[in-house]
């Protein structure tokens, strides 16, 4: 497992760490005769207990056989899955394409009542236009995916969008007024874009902030992110994807995306701030 990116990631692996030493000790076993009965190198056991190394599954089945324990051999398993799965590398979760990737989170929005999102440079991905949902998804396949799936990848983001006229949902997004002006796609798209931008925010169930550029502002920019509820956060980072779970980490992406939001214009000012953008498009 690579070093962890969270410290949700780092803590989930001193738990495991932790059960795996309360293993041994329940079993009277010192960390060199643990190690000398799995056939390891001395200071393993060490490492793993003190989260330096990441277990593999043999190892975790090999430790519980030695300490008698292998009833316990399956959940811990399952634990390690779940920590590997906090960090998923971009090359990881797109290697059979991007319609994949766009597949597996829809079960997360599905069972989400409250959405709260923060994007510092582009549009969120509820909010595009299939031409910019395209434009977006091709950029991306070229510059890291070598399956060319964008059509499909498109058709899943058009339908996962659908859950903006459930009134059951609230959404909360937070965008950068630069993601606003980028023209990311060029002037056409980005017009199209504008303009489905002012008519989703007067949706019922849709709050739309705009943080303007302001050279006395107090909250930096971060990285986006998502809060889904208050169960999980998902951070698109340059390297990978990173699902956050641990309840203190996830109150601070909502702490921050409070602060971020008392910055934000709302309502008229922000659908101005929209409209001044496709001026500037000519």
């Amino acid at each position: 497992m690579r070093t962890s990116r969270s410290s949700s990631v780092q803590q989930a692996r001193k738990v495991l760490a932790d059960r795996l030493r309360e293993l041994r000790r329940q079993a009277e076993l010192t960390g060199p005769a643990l190690a000398a009965l799995c056939g390891w190198h001395k200071s393993k056991v060490s490492r793993i207990e003190n989260a330096i190394t990441a277990p593999s599954e043999q190892d975790i089945r090999d430790w519980c056989r030695a300490c008698a324990a292998d009833d316990q051999a399956d959940n811990l398993a399952a634990s390690l899955k779940s920590v590997e799965g906090m960090f998923v590398e971009w090359k990881r979760m797109e290697r059979t394409g991007l319609r994949r990737a766009q597949e597996a989170v829809l079960p997360l929005f599905e069972r989400t009542s409250r959405f709260r999102c923060y994007q510092p440079g582009t549009i969120p991905g509820l909010l595009q236009t299939r031409a910019y949902t395209t434009a977006m998804l091709r950029a991306t396949q070229k510059r890291r995916v070598a399956v060319d799936d964008v059509e499909a990848a498109v058709e899943v983001r058009m339908e996962r969008q659908q859950i903006l006229n459930d009134p059951q949902r609230t959404f909360a997004f937070l965008v950068e007024e630069s993601a606003v002006l980028s023209g990311l796609a060029g002037k056409a798209v980005a017009a199209e874009q504008l303009g489905h931008l002012l008519a989703r925010s007067t949706l019922p169930n849709l709050s739309l902030g705009i943080i303007p550029h302001r050279r006395d502002r107090v909250s930096m920019q971060v990285e986006g992110f998502w809060v889904f509820d208050s169960a999980q956060v998902n951070v698109e980072l340059v390297s990978g994807y990173l699902t956050i779970t641990q309840p203190s980490e996830i109150a601070l992406y909502v702490g921050r995306y409070q602060e971020l939001s008392a910055s934000a214009v709302y309502g008229p000012a922000a659908r101005d701030l929209i409209r001044r953008a496709m001026d500037t498009l000519g």
